[in-house]
Formats: C-alpha cells, structure tokens, sequence
C-alpha cells in the first residue's frame, strides 16, 4: 500500500477491497459511455422519416463526428487530471465528472420535437460540417467531454495509489480494473442497443438507460469509498508530494525527466492503436450493419450487440491475463511494457487481416455478405492485443509520473485517444474515397474485389500494413525505452 496513506486493511483475490470499489465505479461509468457510443454513429446516420428516425446525416459525416467526440472526449482529461493535482483531488473530481456526464445523456434523451432551437457546426479548415441538428445535441456531447475530463484521469490514478511502488500486482490490478470497464461495455449495448435501435422505444430510451447507468456510478462511490478506499484520492497530488518533501518544492531529477520520455515514446505507438481499434464504433459498425449475414436461424441479430464481443472477450480473458502478469513478475520475469505493446500491435493487425479475408468472401457470395465469423475474429485478436497495450499502459503511468503529476501525465496519457480516435473517425470517412482512386480500384481488381468493395479492401488493408510496421519499430527500439525507464518496473514482491 501507499504508505502515507490511510487505506483500510483487508484483501479480496490477494488485491485490496478498494480496488473492487474502483472497478464498480468504473463498470457503471464505462456502462454510460459505451451504451451512447453504440449508439451515436446509428442516430446520427438514421433518416430523419424513417421507423426510428435519427438526424439524418451521412455515413461520412456521421463517422467524423464520431472521431471528434471520441478525441475530445478523452482529450480533456489533460485538463481535469490537472486540476484534481493541484485543487480538487481525484476523490472529488470523480463526482464532479459523472454527475456532468450524466446531464450529458439526459440531454442526449431529450425529445426531438421539443427542443425549439437547433444550429449548424462547421470548420472548414478542418473538413467539418455538420448539419442543422437540435442545441440540446451538441450540448449533451459537451458535457458528455468535460464531465469525462474530471472522471476518466482520476479513477485511474486512484487506481494506482492502492499499491505500493514496486508492488508485482500493479499490472495484474490495472487488468481487473480493465474489467470493470468491460463489464460495463459489454452490458452497455445489450440494454442501450435494444432499446435505443428498436423503433418501440428510439434512440432517446437508449441515452436515458446511460444516463441512469452514469447516476449508479456517482452513487457506488458516494455511499462506499471512505469504506474501501480511505483517504486515497482526497487530498491532491500536488499538495501530497509537497508534504511528502517537507514542504520544499523539488525540481525534476534526470531519472524522472528519462521516465517522463519514456511515456511521451510510447504515446506515438499508442495513438496508431486507438486509431485503428476505435473502428469498432465506426467503420466496424456500419460493416457490421451492411456487410454482415446476421440471422441466427429466423433471429436477426442487432447490429450494436457487436459491440459487446470486445468488452465480452476482455472479461473472459482478463483474469488469465491478470493472474499471468502477476505470476511472472513474482518470478521477475514479467516482459516489459514495450514488448507488451509491440505484442499487442502486432496482434491488432492480425484483426485487421480476417476482415481482409471477409472482403474477399463478400466476392464469392451471392448477397454480397460475409459470415459474422471474421468479425468476431477481429474482435478476438483486438481483445487480446489491447489486453497488451491499454491497461498495461495505465499501469506504466503510475509507475512513471512524479507524484505531483500523477493525474496530469495520466491526462496527457488519454490525449492519446484525442489523436487516435479522431484519426479513426477520419480513416473510417475515408473509406469511401479510397474506392474511387484508380490505383485502388485496379489493385482491387487484381484481387477479383469489386470496385464497390475497393475502399473496405484498402483501408482494412492498409491497417493491418501499419500495425506491423509500428510493431517492428517498437521492437526495434525497446531496449533503449527500457534503460530510460530506470527499473521503474523491477518488482520488490
């Protein structure tokens, strides 16, 4: 444990019961998010006269929103992280962000036809135009972004604060945790999706069911963290570590100037994760939705329920990858987070290439479709590549920040998902483009891939291409990141 601070006593599993608190305040949060993610993309791009009808936008449109929420969404946690260091505390800001996020969906549920005024958004220097769409839209995914800025940074950092530095169960905790979000991520499109895509309820029922969800999250907390988690997270980080140094403000030593490197390093290979598997909410979703044989028998499966493969896969596979890190770094044999990562690249690629494969099986078949079974396989191996990547790097956050900027770098840390997710947002747009280049459209002919096809060919692809390379590079690299660490990872039990 933090030895300066006051956690209650007692473990589950051999991890404090306060990380189970954290996991159930993150499950419920994670519930709100993911519930309105598999959403998004469906109402915006929905006729406005159709049997549930959305804003009526176009795929492209849809999909560049799609990436600027999701960049945005994550991108002011830098912001949050730093005013929970320095003023809040993560313990409040966590409060702070679900109750905004909450608000956030509500007005998301707001009826369409009540709203009175509605605006247009563009930004022609960045290609973005969006539509005439009712105010009460884009307010809710502002708050949507603000109220994750104050949750997101300060819940994982808490995290964090519950080992010990040194402590061989961090990574093992930090995939636990990881859990909890998936829990809640595989819930999110069963009960948002099933409400929100059947035209008995709409769209507006499925914001509501997330916005409960966030409201469940503030309460977990409010009613059981001075129970599980003491005092972590109540006093800011800024104000601890100059307690901590006997009130003498110290300037950063070349080790935490290196350990800081090592995190802005390894931030480059992670926005080119996050860019390519946040196309599970877009690109994934619309091929899902339009290239996919979804009948089971009379039973046609709801296009959002594919949302739940990943979150489903990291649940199952979350306490073997747990136990296996845990296990090794006992033994000191634990691999280091960049051969973690590179690992994990390189598996992200193999997704990529068994929806290459499903291209090439919409050739052969009669309804131009493919089986639901390369995409479940391309959930499987981006599960597992994330599994190397995501929560290890949460854990690589807390062990390599100076205390005072703990919820700051693990801000900086998610402004890697502003960058990837809005270049995911840009690539899954791009699909459309990349089938009219004749270049594209002859080596798709060279592959018997109709032209019509040629784009999902090429994007698809040419993901896969840049994963392996980004791979091979970190590999190439890894050993120097590893001295820059300054055995930040070597583990005392």
């Amino acid at each position: 444990m933090s030895q300066d601070l006051n956690i209650p006593p007692g473990t589950f599993l051999g991890h404090p019961k306060g990380l189970y608190l954290l996991f159930a305040t993150e499950m419920w949060e994670r519930f709100s998010f993911y519930g309105m993610r598999a959403l998004l993309v469906l109402y915006a791009a929905a006729a406005t006269h159709a049997v549930n009808p959305g804003l009526g936008w176009a795929d492209a449109q849809a999909l560049k929103l799609y990436g600027w929420y999701l960049g945005l969404v994550y991108g002011t946690a830098i912001f949050g992280g730093w005013i929970a260091d320095n003023w809040l505390g993560q313990r409040k800001a966590v409060i702070l962000g679900g109750l905004v996020m909450a608000a956030g969906q509500f007005s998301l549920a707001a009826p369409l036809d009540t709203l009175g005024t509605s605006a247009a958004f563009s930004l022609p220097m960045l290609g973005i135009a969006f539509p005439d769409t009712p105010t009460s839209f884009y307010v809710g995914l502002v708050l949507m972004c603000v109220g994750n800025g104050f949750f997101k940074p300060n819940i994982s950092t808490m995290v964090g604060d519950l080992y010990a530095q040194g402590d061989s169960r961090r990574d093992g905790a930090f995939v636990i945790f990881y859990m909890g979000i998936n829990v809640g991520a595989f819930l999110a499109p069963l009960v948002c999706s099933t409400l929100g895509e059947d035209p008995a309820y709409g769209w507006r029922a499925g914001f509501f069911a997330a916005g409960i969800g966030m409201l469940l999250s503030v309460v977990i907390q409010l009613a059981f963290a001075q129970r599980y988690i003491g005092d972590v997270g109540r006093e800011p980080a800024a104000k601890r570590s100059l307690r901590l140094s006997g009130g003498v403000k110290q300037p950063l030593t070349q080790v935490e100037r290196d350990r800081l490197r090592v995190i802005f390093v390894i931030f480059t290979f992670v926005v080119i994760f996050w860019a390519t598997f946040e196309q599970a909410g877009g690109l994934m979703n619309l091929f899902a939705d339009k290239y996919a044989r979804r009948e089971v028998g009379s039973f046609l499966v709801p296009t959002g329920w594919f949302q739940s493969l990943n979150p489903l896969f990291i649940v199952l596979l979350g306490i073997p990858f747990s136990m296996l890190w845990s296990r090794l770094g006992a033994k000191g044999r634990n691999p280091a987070t960049p051969v973690k990562m590179y690992l994990g690249l390189a598996q992200v690629a193999l997704g990529f290439i068994c929806l290459v494969i499903a291209v090439f099986e919409m050739q052969r078949s009669g309804d131009m479709k493919s089986s639901m079974v390369w995409l479940v396989l391309a959930y499987f191996f981006h599960t597992t590549g994330e599994l190397c990547i995501s929560p290890v790097g949460l854990s690589m956050i807390t062990k390599l920040a100076p205390l005072r900027l703990g919820s700051l770098m693990m801000g900086v840390w998610f402004l890697v998902n502003l960058f990837g997710n809005t270049l995911a947002g840009y690539i899954g747009a791009f699909t459309e483009n990349m089938g009219q280049y004749p270049w594209m459209l002859g080596l798709a002919g060279d592959f018997g891939v109709r032209a019509e096809h040629a784009g999902l060919l090429g994007v698809f692809g040419g993901l896969a291409a840049v994963l392996l390379l980004f791979s091979i590079a970190l590999w190439a690299i890894s050993g120097r990141v590893v001295v820059w660490m300054h055995g930040a990872e070597k583990t005392t039990k």
